[in-house]
C-alpha cells in the first residue's frame, strides 16, 4: 500500500509542475534601443550636433539598422511621445506614416520606430511618454541643482561631473563623421557606456543639497518617477507573447532597462547581438 502511494505521489509531481507552467503566461520580451537624437532638438542638458541623416548614405546604414532589428522579430513598437489618447496609448502620427517621410523627418522615432513598424507591417505602435510641464510635475528640476550650487559657490565641481558628458558629446559628433549609425547605436547601447551604462552622473547629484534643501535628490526622484511611469505605459499596452521594440532617448535607457529586468512576466533582450556588424 505504501508503495503504490509512494508511485501515486511520484507521478502527480511532474503534472502539477505542468499544470503549473502551462498557467504562466509567456514573458513578454523587450528590446531597449537608447538613441542619441538625430533630428537636433536641442533640449539635453548637453546636446551634440548630428549630421543629417537623410542623406542616401545615412539611410542606407539606418535601413540596415532595421534589417537587423527585424531579427527579433517584433510584434509591437514603443516611441518616445506622449499619446494623444491616454485610453489606447496609440501612437497617433504612425497612421500618416510613408516610407517617403524617411527624406525629410531626421526624427529617430521616425528613422528607427516607424521604419521598423512599416517594414514588419506592425498596427502597434505606442506612444508611452510622460511629460512635466505647466500644471504638472517638473521630472528634471535641474534649474534648482543650478540655483544650489551657484548659491553655494560649488559651479567647479559640478563642471568637473559634467566633463565626462561634454567629452562623451564631443566625441560622438566626431565619430559619427566616420562610423556608421548602426555602429553608433551599438556603442550607445553597451550596458558598459561611460555616460548611458550608470547613474553615476544622476547619483553624484545628491551631493548637492543639505539639510534644509536637496534639490539633487529632488532631481534624482523625479528622474526615477518619470521612467517608472513611462515603463507603466508599457506595461499597459504589452501582451503575454509580446516582443516590443523600445525606441527612446539614450538617457533613459538605464532605468527601462532596470524596469524590465525587475518586473515580473517581462524578459529584457539585449540589441547588441542584432546591432553588431550594421
Amino acid at each position: 500500500m505504501l508503495k503504490a502511494l509512494a508511485l501515486i505521489a511520484a507521478l502527480a509531481v511532474p503534472s502539477a509542475a505542468l499544470a503549473q507552467t502551462a498557467s504562466t503566461p509567456t514573458p513578454i520580451q523587450v528590446m531597449i534601443i537608447g538613441t542619441f537624437h538625430f533630428d537636433n532638438p536641442g533640449q539635453d542638458l548637453n546636446n551634440v550636433e548630428i549630421d543629417p541623416v537623410t542623406t542616401p548614405a545615412k539611410q542606407a546604414e539606418l535601413a540596415a539598422v532595421a534589417e537587423a532589428l527585424a531579427r527579433f522579430h517584433p510584434t509591437a513598437v514603443a516611441v518616445e511621445r506622449e499619446a494623444a489618447d491616454p485610453a489606447t496609448l496609440l501612437d497617433h502620427r504612425y497612421p500618416a506614416f510613408t516610407p517617403a517621410m524617411l527624406q525629410t523627418i531626421a526624427d529617430e522615432r521616425y528613422q528607427v520606430g516607424y521604419r521598423l513598424a512599416h517594414n514588419e507591417g506592425l498596427e502597434r505602435v505606442y506612444a508611452i511618454d510622460e511629460q512635466g510641464g505647466e500644471g504638472r510635475r517638473d521630472y528634471f528640476p535641474f534649474d534648482k541643482v543650478s540655483d544650489w550650487f551657484t548659491a553655494h559657490h560649488r559651479e567647479a565641481e559640478f563642471a568637473a561631473l559634467n566633463v565626462q558628458i561634454t567629452d562623451y558629446t564631443a566625441d560622438l559628433a566626431a565619430r559619427q563623421r566616420t562610423e556608421t549609425l548602426g555602429a553608433l547605436l551599438y556603442d550607445t547601447n553597451r550596458p558598459d557606456h561611460p555616460v548611458h551604462g550608470s547613474l553615476d552622473f544622476y547619483y553624484s547629484l545628491l551631493a548637492f543639497g543639505d539639510g534644509v534643501e536637496q534639490p539633487g535628490a529632488e532631481l534624482n526622484a523625479g528622474w526615477y518617477e518619470r521612467n517608472a511611469r513611462i515603463f507603466v505605459k508599457l506595461m499597459t499596452v504589452a501582451r503575454p507573447g509580446d516582443r516590443i521594440v523600445v525606441v527612446y532617448g539614450a538617457g533613459h535607457a538605464y532605468w527601462l532597462r532596470h524596469f524590465v529586468q525587475n518586473t515580473p512576466g517581462f524578459e529584457l533582450v539585449d540589441p547588441l547581438p542584432y546591432l553588431a556588424g550594421t
